[in-house]
């Protein structure tokens, strides 16, 4: 009695009414007491009238009731071609008689299988034998057999539905069976190439105009589109991947679609590809189907409205996931890098995607800013003093998240590719730029209006040491052809000095009537007038300690110009002229000993600026020196040294030497070139000097 086939859970298709010797088989279908092996002829001795089947067939056992056997086993052989138990060679007689015997046998031809066979071993999962018994069934029906006149082709077509629903059923199924049940996988491709090879056999012998009902059958055609089916039904069902928390419904999307095609390409490389022929291009079938369903919603995602998170998970996967993840198993990426599956949108609309993501982020990321910006300034207004960090007053938090807010951009971007980073770090360097110069005026804006603040000086040092976050990372994370970069710097440069400029006033103007006594006692009682220069300038630079390390050593680097400056000045304002050498000579021990003093306070209190340290000690030198040739030779070092110097400031300085004629002196004047303007110093000091 023929049962229910489990797998499918459902009959064959019922065979012919038409067809008197399928009558039985029907009936037993619709009534399971009738059996269908009673409506099947028994098998009867083998005799020469009969039609011959297939080659494998021909390999019967000595025994003759061995060809009425409704059932055999199969077996898949080690180049993987289908065999049966009766295949095996013969056992046990030997000799002529053995031999003649056999021979004699197996040129007897034997009877074709019955539909009942072929249902009996389609129902035991036997494909391989079942579509075998098939194809010979199906031969048989152009000849007059007892077997071919008691079929028609429509039995034979209700068999080959049954057996078509059962291999592709497993076809479809092929991801999973591969690893559960590689046997049933096995037959169900050995039956798709038995029927591919029938369907070349049938082209080749037969011209291509000649009509036949069912041949070819196009099985491998059927088998891409079942293959199609299986990756768009993986691909669509969800269920199997565990959700993300806090990924959104795009985004789960997409992590499922990369994860499943990339474990199911790896199933495929591992354990179906070598079970078909090269002509099928079993990976590259598989992952063009599943690139192309993978592609097709990635460009639904991208056409319609997507929130910012997404845009940029998307282009995550298009830039970044997608073409880099596939290829870490180095088996899947030998195969993917034969196949040039490509990318997962068109260039067009990838490129609509990255700008509506740049602008959004450049968006978001510049309101951020000018949020971040309103609170400091709020802080500003508290009243209360900046914390310390160091012993350095500081306001970080600004500098901290602007900074942090635009490497995470830039970071995010890179992270889709190199080319979005490159271009979002470009807008960014914009958008820093343009907040410092906010910063700037609503640092001037302070500045200019809360001199009265109890925090004043403390809230200014604390600004001056957030731009050395900022100029930190310019220095270190932009390049050097931003056109951005060096804006950036000197608009920092501008917040530093204006603050070093309030910081210094009262210092510079406590300072000015101390100068003035120089030349009011004519250096009487200089080295007084230079200790109380040094304790003034003390006290202030002992609140500057707050100020962070580079901006202590500049600001103290200005008080020491400022000092040396200052000192010149009075030397150059024509108030002292001494006619005789003792007089020079005096003056200059003076001005050599102040300036000595000066150099060791300033270095002493962290100044790098060496460069100062020469100037007091040339022109103490050109007061002492009485030669004219020594004396030029000694302008002409001054001027080497600091070429910012002018006639005009030489001239005023050669006031005191009171014993030089007036062409001596236009001889040393002309001695001294213009073109020494033509050598920039590290840092001006006589071009910042009046001369009345």
């Amino acid at each position: 009695m023929m049962k229910m086939l489990p797998f499918f859970q459902s009959g064959p298709i019922g065979i012919r009414n038409e067809s008197e010797s399928c009558i039985g088989a029907n009936r037993q279908l619709e009534n399971p007491s009738t059996s269908v092996a009673q409506q099947v002829p028994a098998c009867p001795e083998p005799s020469g009238d009969e039609i011959s089947w297939s080659r494998d067939q021909e390999k019967m056992s000595e025994r003759p009731e061995a060809a009425c056997r409704p059932s055999r086993a199969s077996s898949i052989t080690s180049n993987g071609s289908c065999t049966s138990a009766g295949d095996s060679p013969e056992k046990g007689k030997k000799g002529i008689k053995g031999i003649l015997t056999t021979a004699l046998k197996k040129m007897k031809k034997v009877k074709p299988p019955s539909v009942k066979q072929v249902m009996d071993l389609l129902e035991e999962h036997k494909l391989c034998d079942a579509v075998q018994h098939l194809i010979v069934l199906e031969k048989s029906l152009s000849s007059k057999s007892e077997e071919g006149l008691n079929t028609s082709q429509q039995d034979v077509e209700s068999v080959y539905e049954v057996l078509k629903h059962k291999v592709f059923s497993v076809l479809k199924d092929s991801v999973l069976l591969a690893k559960t049940n590689p046997e049933l996988l096995q037959q169900a491709v050995e039956a798709l190439k038995e029927q591919e090879k029938e369907d070349q056999n049938y082209m080749s012998e037969n011209s291509p105009d000649q009509n036949m009902q069912f041949r070819p059958r196009k099985w491998k055609e059927l088998w891409m589109t079942t293959v199609k089916e299986s990756v768009e039904t993986r691909m669509k069902d969800t269920s199997h991947t565990p959700r993300t928390e806090n990924l959104s419904t795009v985004g789960q999307n997409l992590l499922h679609m990369g994860k499943t095609m990339k474990e199911d390409l790896t199933v495929v490389v591992k354990y179906i590809k070598q079970l078909y022929p090269p002509e099928f291009n079993v990976f590259s079938a598989y992952a063009e189907l599943y690139h192309n369903y993978f592609a097709s919603q990635a460009k639904k995602n991208a056409e319609s409205h997507l929130e910012d998170k997404d845009i940029y998970l998307l282009l995550s996967w298009v830039h970044n996931i997608y073409p880099k993840d596939m290829r870490k198993d180095h088996v899947l990426a030998e195969e993917l890098e034969k196949v040039k599956l490509g990318s997962l949108l068109p260039s067009s609309l990838s490129k609509e995607l990255e700008k509506k993501y740049l602008d959004s982020e450049e968006a978001t990321i510049k309101n951020s800013l000018s949020k971040c910006l309103d609170k400091e300034i709020q802080r500003w207004k508290e009243d209360e003093e900046p914390e310390k960090l160091n012993g350095h007053f500081q306001s970080e938090l600004l500098a901290i998240f602007v900074i942090q807010s635009i490497y995470s951009g830039q970071k995010r971007a890179k992270d889709i590719s190199t080319a979005v980073g490159e271009e979002l770090s470009h807008r960014l360097s914009k958008e820093l730029l343009a907040f410092l110069k906010s910063y700037k005026d609503a640092f001037e804006d302070f500045k200019e209006k809360s001199k009265k603040h109890r925090y004043y000086k403390p809230i200014l040092i604390a600004n001056i040491n957030n731009c050395w976050n900022f100029r930190d990372y310019a220095e270190k994370n932009m390049a050097e052809k931003d056109d951005n970069k060096a804006s950036i710097l000197s608009t920092l440069g501008d917040i530093e000095n204006s603050g070093f400029d309030v910081l210094l006033q009262q210092l510079f103007a406590q300072l000015k009537p101390i100068y003035k006594k120089f030349t009011e006692n004519k250096w009487d009682s200089s080295n007084e007038i230079m200790n109380e220069i040094i304790k003034t300038t003390s006290k202030h630079i002992s609140d500057f300690r707050t100020l962070k390390d580079p901006f202590y050593h500049a600001i103290v680097e200005k008080i020491h110009t400022r000092l040396v400056k200052e000192y010149i000045e009075r030397l150059l304002k024509r108030k002292v002229s001494l006619k005789t050498p003792a007089q020079q000579q005096n003056l200059a021990q003076k001005i050599s000993k102040n300036a000595a003093d000066l150099e060791a306070f300033c270095t002493s209190n962290g100044s790098e600026a060496t460069w100062l340290n020469s100037a007091l000690p040339k022109l103490a030198e050109i007061i002492r020196l009485q030669d004219l040739g020594a004396i030029k030779i000694e302008v002409a070092t001054l001027a080497t040294t600091y070429p910012d110097i002018r006639k005009r400031h030489l001239e005023a300085f050669l006031y005191i030497k009171a014993n030089l004629s007036r062409s001596e002196l236009k001889s040393i004047l002309g001695y001294l070139a213009d073109s020494t303007a033509s050598t920039l110093p590290r840092a001006p000091l006589f071009s910042n000097i009046n001369v009345s």
